[in-house]
């Protein structure tokens, strides 16, 4: 924490000390030139970033959720069609907003599935590190205000909450997820729901709804300040959609009936809709469903009216969100701001397949936490809602698999830049990672290089936000990725990819990612030699960032279960106390029944 403070401070006297008008280029391999923009053009920023929201979720990709307000932002902005980020929530969000690899800023996975042998090894320690600068630590010495409000899920305590980490205001969900409705956590692993205000424990309503709060929330700081006084950086970090999956009735219910013929129709749909929106070549194959994926039609009646409703709150999730942004940018257009507003949209992996509610233990726990699974009031208050697997790969076409994976239904993911520089209406198809969000952001409002700071590795995008021609990376230029062991690497038109178990077996394929996004023609035996130079460039890449080997027999769901099992273990030691005692208590009252029944003989 000292030498992160005092880092800060060399920041704020070096960026004093340049001039209020220098602008960084991309800092790394693809550096620009610096770029003059008067002070009074410093544009707002506001990053928007949703939870385990599919490519193919929002309306200007296709969607079935209506989001008029995003869709805006799409028109009048960038969409961007081969954006990649990592399969797990920490690692994207660190690398959103440090520019750097997920293991060089300090969360290569996420805490719930990290083996004990792996923690506090570097990169593993699930906190950005003390030598690296966040986007709000590099904005703040620029002169913006720095805000946040949502999931924050990188660190705790001290140092390592957002207020430790450059923002000046924030209410910060320091867990993976929690209850949409009320102050209460949403599985075991967590014994409550740990909200921080500016780093201290947060007064939490006894209701709200998630979307809405944090969007009040954030506009309270945002009016804080006159408009014009200084620019701001803004971090929206939704809810939407993790487990649970929940949504007002009213949002959900504009969507009855929309589910009802099944996920393999729902990934027809999108699939048929990925090709006449070019997020699938012609001609393009399509993975299937996972073998033992259910039949939707052998379902019972009663599972299918279930699993399509869970589909309808999922849907008003993603809208109930909208429309808490659009009231977001109403406020900025009171204010006089909204067109100096640069707008980011995106998600940080593909969409969630995890079933809860039937894992070993859950019915007690969910008992003695409020929660319910039926289909009355199914994502309303006190109810644990999923969608399940089946609807995960059915949302995440075009793609192959969802989160926790690198194929490409888990790390393909939306993105969209609109506001003051950007050329309206652009569609950009080449590839671009989560990295470059921090060093496109930090162009735009003119902040300068750190030298004091590790280099970012990401790349600016504003040439191409700008209307500029050229690839956004060249084709020789290669792009890796590693998260518990689920590993790929990007090189030109070809990807190479290694899903570990349950669904994978730890072995790399090879795919021409260009006209085979779907990843169903495996080319490596046909080119070996192109799969080797791959495998050395992700060797590298392994060696440069730090990744580390996995305990041997690691897989995510029994780590996952294992570390749930012991932040239990004082609640459960509770309770097998209070039982001892109970049953200790029954059986000296029946000892003494008993002998007072011979006494009275």
């Amino acid at each position: 924490m000292a030498r992160k403070t005092a880092r800060r401070k060399l920041a704020l006297w070096a960026g004093a000390a340049a001039g209020a008008l220098s602008l960084l280029g991309a800092e790394g391999a693809s550096a620009a030139p610096a770029l003059k923009t008067p002070e009074r053009t410093r544009p707002n920023i506001i990053v928007i970033l949703f939870d385990d929201v599919a490519l193919m979720d929002l309306g200007a990709y296709g969607g079935e959720a209506r989001t008029p307000n995003i869709d805006r932002l799409a028109r009048q902005g960038a969409r961007f069609t081969g954006y990649r980020t990592s399969p797990l929530c920490t690692p994207s969000r660190a690398m959103l907003l440090t520019g750097l690899d997920n293991h060089r800023a300090g969360a290569a996975t996420i805490e719930e599935i990290l083996p004990p042998e792996m923690r506090n090894r570097p990169g593993y320690r699930l906190r950005i590190e003390p030598e690296v600068l966040t986007i709000a630590e590099r904005l703040r010495a620029e002169g913006y205000r720095t805000l946040m409000a949502g999931k924050w899920h990188l660190g705790h305590g001290p140092g390592e909450l957002p207020d430790g980490q450059g923002f000046d205001r924030s209410l910060a969900l320091d867990a993976s997820g929690a209850d949409n409705w009320a102050p209460r956590p949403y599985m075991p692993y967590y014994t409550e729901a740990p909200w921080y205000e500016d780093g201290r424990p947060a007064k939490m309503p006894g209701s709200f709804y998630s979307s809405d709060l944090l969007v009040d929330r954030l506009t309270r700081y945002i009016d804080e300040a006159p408009a014009g006084r200084a620019p701001f950086f803004a971090y929206l970090a939704l809810q939407a959609v993790h487990i649970p999956v929940q949504a007002p009735a009213r949002y959900a219910d504009g969507y009855r009936g929309r589910f009802d013929g099944g996920w393999e129709a729902l990934r027809q749909a999108r699939t048929a809709r990925a090709r006449q929106l070019g997020l699938l070549p012609d001609g393009a194959a399509v993975d299937g469903f996972s073998p033992d994926a259910r039949d939707w039609d052998a379902l019972p009646a009663h599972e299918r009216r279930i699993a399509a409703r869970s589909m309808e709150v999922y849907a008003g999730m993603i809208e109930a969100a909208d429309a808490a942004i659009g009231r977001l940018m109403q406020r900025l257009e009171a204010r006089g701001e909204l067109d100096n507003t640069l707008f980011v949209v995106t998600s940080d992996n593909g969409p969630e397949p995890s079933d809860p509610v039937h894992q070993r233990g859950m019915g007690l726990w969910m008992r003695t936490h409020g929660y319910a699974w039926r289909l009355e009031g199914l994502g309303g208050p006190g109810s644990l809602n999923y969608i399940g697997r089946e609807w995960a790969e059915a949302l995440a076409a075009p793609g192959r698999r969802y989160k926790f994976y690198v194929s490409e239904g888990g790390i393909r993911a939306p993105l969209i830049v609109s506001g003051p520089g950007v050329a309206p209406g652009r569609r950009i198809d080449g590839l671009t990672f989560v990295t470059d969000v921090t060093p496109t952001l930090a162009d735009f409002a003119g902040a300068r290089a750190t030298p004091e700071a590790p280099a970012m590795d990401g790349i600016s995008l504003r040439a191409v936000l700008e209307g500029g021609g050229g690839a956004v990376r060249g084709p020789n230029s290669s792009l890796g990725i590693e998260v518990s062991g689920n590993a790929a690497l990007y090189r030109g038109d070809y990807k190479i990819v290694r899903d570990m178990p349950p669904l994978g077996d730890g072995r790399w394929r090879l795919y021409d990612i260009a006209r085979d996004p779907g990843e169903t023609r495996e080319l490596s035996g046909a080119e070996p030699e192109r799969l080797q130079a791959l495998l050395a460039d992700y060797a590298a890449y392994e060696a440069r960032v730090g990744v580390a080997p996995l305990p041997p027999g690691y897989t995510i769901q029994k780590q996952l279960t294992a570390n749930a099992l012991a932040r239990q273990a004082p609640l459960l030691a509770a309770l097998a106390g209070v039982l001892a005692l109970v049953v200790g208590g029954a059986g000296l009252l029946a000892w003494r029944w008993r002998r007072r029944g011979r006494g009275g003989a």
